[in-house]
């Protein structure tokens, strides 16, 4: 059991903090233990190693040229074009995914910054070299295609061509493909230039913790500042964290305004209706699950205002301001959880799950090193999982053992490396490799799990209360604060397309009047606020957040079926973590036990919210 910071007195703290007030800064990544490290080695044993396989690799690309103009002429040769295509993005993903992850360990970095642009360079070439493929494949007649697909040799390759077919209506000539794909390096500028600003150069300076210790303001370290259970750390790391973002405002407004730009560009380049159409289309999801997600959480606005005025009345404040949001209301349970602590905790979560899969997340999360631990200097901010068909399935961390939700990401983490590792034993290559929208399912029921252990725990009224407050913090996080990113993002792409500029003054606009209807009437919103829509990275992968939504309202109502069921359910379950995307989202959570075509999965997800803080205004 995580020990409770509130079991030491005030006093201990400013007498410990006063005795050893030293500057905390973050290691360079040479300094970081390496058992705190992950262990790369299942992708290459070294960077030679690397350098190695990519050669052979870029060696690879002129080999397209020799299928260019047949596929048309049998099965056979369109079945050996198409293998040859697998076995060329299989070492390219094993390549790309340790050039990323090094990247991560240190954005200044500049050797892997360097290994990492000359496999996207690289692979920017095979894309232009394979760019013929799909056009040649749309310009086989419809009926010789059938037959082709008919045939033994196409069988692996028979639901990747049925995907291609849907494309038709949006897949230029071979010409116009050939250019589009020569564009990659430079449509991700946008994304580059704001992740080496953001991660790399920023500096926000020292901030004095609860303890009167200097810490250094970073990404990582803020998150912990404004979980501080003093109001005067939280103000300060608030103001001179988005002080910084001020001063660059009119860089970061460009650069998410070229994002939105590209989005729209190649959207209109293939005729899709909108960039959202454009975005939604190869998850084959309505329009609909993403419109009525924003109708339906907007309708229950009015609960989440009571819980401001709740935090408010109970926090004794005179007005609440959002670094007074992520601060337990009852400070003095804030949880403490050692590394081996939160690992510990989180597999007792998961047991229902299973012996395999709780002995295989054990062996990642200590021995097989599958996690990057803790922050240090350059070190890309956040946490996310990268999985790959044959390698471990890495997570990054910038875990901070004050903090409860970091113990809570690493479970989302976790729910993400177990899904690529259950995808990549049950499918081939083609069809291992799932889509966000079923991801955040996986993620986010391994948090309803590990809420339901903490809570099962309690140990009293206050206790629980605690813990039924970070369960409201998580619905509202990732349900209500995710649909108004979601909402930002349809907007400021919906004027993109009417051609209306996208300023600074427009951005922060928009996203003023968004907090605006979000956070309600009684909220104090400071005016730096509105530089939020700058820092957030999800907005370069545009109509990504929406996910995170819908993702959590399918994990409540799988976890409470898995919970409340036997085998079958925990089979469905388990089968829909093997299932890859050898299925569209959709018909995966239905055969799962959720059916996200309908707004009730939202409804339920929202009640739940509604239920939790009619409790809480209970226990308080």
């Amino acid at each position: 059991m995580a020990t409770a910071k509130g079991a030491k007195s005030k006093a201990g703290r400013a007498a410990k903090g006063q005795a050893s007030a030293k500057r905390r800064t973050l290691p360079v990544r040479e300094k970081v233990k390496p058992d705190d490290t992950w262990d790369l080695a299942s992708l290459f044993a070294n960077d030679a190693e690397w350098e190695t396989a990519f050669e052979k690799w870029k060696q690879l690309i002129p080999k397209y040229e020799k299928f260019r103009g047949s596929l048309g002429q049998s099965a056979k040769q369109l079945a050996a074009c198409l293998k040859f295509d697998e076995q060329f993005d299989r070492l390219g993903e094993r390549l790309g995914t340790y050039a990323f992850l090094k990247t991560a360990e240190d954005q200044a970095n500049s050797a892997y910054q360097r290994m990492k642009g000359r496999q996207q360079h690289a692979g920017s070439e095979a894309a232009q070299a394979a760019s013929y493929i799909r056009p040649e494949i749309l310009a086989i007649p419809e009926k010789k295609l059938n037959d082709f697909m008919a045939a033994k040799e196409l069988a692996p390759y028979r639901l990747a061509l049925q995907r291609i077919k849907r494309y038709k209506p949006y897949t230029l000539s071979d010409a116009e493909e050939k250019l589009l794909a020569m564009q990659t390096e430079m449509a991700d500028a946008s994304n580059r230039i704001f992740r080496q600003l953001n991660d790399a150069d920023f500096r926000f300076g020292m901030v004095k913790d609860e303890t009167g210790a200097e810490v250094e303001l970073s990404h990582a370290s803020f998150s912990a500042l404004l979980h501080s259970p003093s109001r005067e750390v939280r103000k300060t790391a608030f103001h001179q964290y988005y002080d910084v973002f001020k001063a660059h405002e009119n860089t970061l407004a460009a650069t998410l305004s070229s994002s939105v730009q590209r989005d729209v560009y190649y959207a209109k380049a293939r005729g899709y209706q909108s960039a959202q159409a454009a975005a939604l289309f190869p998850d084959n999801v309505p329009a609909a699950v993403y419109d009525n997600l924003i109708v339906e959480v907007r309708r229950r606005l009015p609960v989440l205002y009571r819980y401001f005025e709740l935090r408010r009345r109970k926090m004794k404040l005179k007005e609440i301001h959002h670094y007074d949001t992520y601060v337990p209301i009852l400070t003095e349970l804030d949880k403490k959880h050692t590394w081996k602590q939160a690992v510990d905790v989180v597999l007792e979560s998961l047991e229902p799950l299973g012996d395999e899969y709780g002995d295989v997340l054990r062996r990642g999360l200590t021995t097989a090193r599958w996690c990057d631990r803790y922050p240090n200097r350059g070190k890309q901010s956040g946490a996310f999982s990268c999985g790959s068909f044959d390698g471990a399935p890495y997570i990054l961390m910038n875990y901070q053992p004050t903090v409860l939700d970091h113990v809570f990401t690493l479970a989302h983490e976790a729910g993400h490396s177990m899904h690529s590792y259950y995808s990549a034993r049950s499918q081939p290559f083609l069809y291992y490799d799932y889509v966000i929208f079923v991801a955040e399912v996986a993620s986010t029921f391994n948090e309803q799990l590990l809420s339901r252990r903490l809570l099962d725990a309690a140990q009293s009224d206050q206790e629980r209360a605690y813990l039924v407050n970070r369960d409201v913090d998580a619905i509202r996080g990732t349900i209500i604060r995710q649909t108004m990113f979601a909402e930002f993002e349809k907007i400021v792409h919906e004027m993109a397309e009417a051609g209306e500029p996208l300023t600074v003054e427009a951005f922060q606009r928009i996203y003023g009047e968004l907090l605006a209807a979000y956070f309600g009437p009684e909220f104090s919103i400071d005016e730096q606020l509105q530089l939020e829509c700058f820092r957030i990275p999800h907005f370069y992968r545009a109509f990504y957040v929406y996910k995170y939504a819908t993702g959590l309202s399918a994990a409540i109502a799988l976890s409470e079926r898995v919970l409340g069921g036997g085998q079958q359910e925990l089979d469905d379950y388990l089968s829909f973590l093997k299932g890859g995307c050898s299925k569209d989202p959709l018909d995966l959570l239905k055969d799962a036990g959720v059916d996200m075509t309908t707004p009730a999965p939202v409804r339920a997800a929202l009640d739940r919210f509604e239920k939790l803080v009619a409790e809480l205004e209970e226990l308080l």
